[in-house]
């Protein structure tokens, strides 16, 4: 009887134990993923805000040749200008493309560390036998 005994309050530490590590696992998760909706946030904001603010300033400037130039080479400036405006819209399209093939670093941690359980594990598995 001693030994069930034994046995059984040896499966209830192990249980715990494995609880005790899913929980400190599935918090890290939260922790992550809490960090990466910060960043994502902050990413759009200052993403949006540059886009805005940077595209007010190249109209302004476009507008502002294209007067200064209006009685030589009004054609040439628009031109120009679209020219320009179009290259930069392609460069900013193959940087997100990039950008999005990259993919995200999410769950890295909790990944490394669930690899290093399971490491441990095997480890302490192999030394009893």
């Amino acid at each position: 009887m001693n030994g069930r005994a034994g046995l059984l309050a040896s499966l209830r530490g192990f249980a715990a134990t494995a609880v005790a590590l899913v929980r400190t696992r599935l918090e890290l998760l939260k922790v992550e993923a809490q960090e990466e909706i910060g960043r994502l946030l902050r990413l759009l904001f200052w993403g949006i805000a540059a886009v805005l603010l940077g595209g007010a300033g190249l109209v302004f400037l476009a507008v502002f040749f294209t007067v200064l130039l209006w009685e030589s080479h009004r054609l040439l400036a628009l031109g120009i200008f679209a020219a320009l405006f179009l290259a930069a819209a392609g460069a900013a399209i193959a940087i997100a493309l990039h950008l999005a093939r990259q993919g995200s670093q999410l769950f890295a941690a909790s990944l490394a560390e669930l690899k290093r359980d399971a490491a441990e594990l095997s480890k302490d598995d192999a030394t009893r036998k």
